[in-house]
């Protein structure tokens, strides 16, 4: 089996395991990876945080944004560019700044005068559709994450809330692939090498 089909199976039979958490628990599981990331001091002295709109059956992270704005901190979140293929980074002040975008998904709906560049970034948080202990992450397909963070200038702690169900063995990476630092669990944290 190829790498490209490896990865569309992790894909295909994690997001099928995430998607099958019950509500109720995905309730809980979401506050435990919430308590974990607040708790982390690369969170507590970072003042502008890059956030993701979760998703569907993805890790929550609107309570996160809004009490990141209700501590003073800067939220930023992304815009899918479509006609240049990128994320394009926005500051939002508050929740009613966001809405449906790219795939339904919620973004900032603010002018371009809150645009942010990486470089203003102090800690990263990230998507994905699977873990693998050593950092390699796999997202879902469009690589949108990949090409923002390779243009890094400056080293950025790049952290990603999952499930455990979300936590795999190993995943095929390519050079290009971007690794997170930590993977924080509704059960660990995970702290990649």
């Amino acid at each position: 089996m190829k790498n490209n089909e490896i990865k569309r199976t992790i894909r295909r039979e994690t997001l099928q395991k995430r998607d099958a958490i019950a509500k109720n628990l995905k309730a809980e599981k979401d506050i435990s990876i919430m308590q974990r990331i607040i708790m982390l001091p690369e969170f507590s002295v970072a003042k502008t945080i890059l956030f993701y709109a979760s998703f569907r059956s993805e890790a929550d992270t609107m309570d996160m944004i809004k009490l990141s704005l209700h501590l003073g901190k800067l939220a930023v979140l992304p815009r899918v560019c479509k006609k240049e293929n990128i994320l394009k980074l926005y500051e939002i002040k508050n929740m009613d700044e966001l809405a449906r975008g790219y795939m339904w998904i919620l973004e900032p709906s603010v002018d371009e005068a809150r645009l942010r560049k990486l470089s203003d970034i102090d800690l990263v948080i990230i998507p994905g559709a699977a873990y693998d202990t050593h950092g390699n992450r796999l997202g879902y397909g469009a690589a949108y994450y990949d090409k923002l963070l390779a243009t890094m200038g400056k080293k950025i702690l790049i952290i990603a809330p999952a499930y455990e169900e979300q936590i795999v063995e190993k995943i095929p990476a390519e050079p290009h692939d971007i690794k997170v630092d930590k993977i924080i669990t509704d059960k660990r944290v995970i702290e990649c090498v």
